[in-house]
């Protein structure tokens, strides 16, 4: 069976790290460019990294970067999100997604595979 699973949300305090996982099974990663996208309570989904196959290139939206880091081990069929100095706005579910090819799609509804999602809360 063909999916991605997100792991690492949870509760962390403001100014706290967490990683987040998301680990393929049923195909390999290697050839798949991977976007990490969150959606927040009554708010649009949005992007907030990505990652070529190679990890050759990276992106990381304006309001993460600096905080957050993407990576991916190929070996291990997964790819992270290291987070950062978290702040409560960064509270959302968050979602990897993976696109067959070297660079990531410009549309959401390109990407071939999602994730359920992980909860992130940042809270004191």
């Amino acid at each position: 069976q063909v999916q991605l699973v997100e792991s690492g949300g949870g509760l962390v305090q403001p100014g706290g790290s967490l990683r987040l996982s998301c680990a393929a099974s049923g195909f390999t990663l290697d050839y798949y460019a991977i976007g990490w996208f969150r959606q927040a309570p009554g708010k649009e989904r949005e992007g907030v990294s990505c990652i070529s196959s190679s990890a050759g290139t990276t992106y990381a939206a304006d309001s993460v970067k600096g905080r957050f880091t993407i990576s991916r081990d190929n070996a291990k069929n997964t790819v992270y999100l290291q987070m950062n100095s978290l702040k409560p706005e960064d509270t959302a579910v968050y979602y990897c997604a993976a696109k067959y090819g070297i660079i990531w799609p410009l549309e959401e509804d390109e990407y071939d595979y999602w994730g359920q999602g992980t909860q992130v809360t940042v809270s004191s």
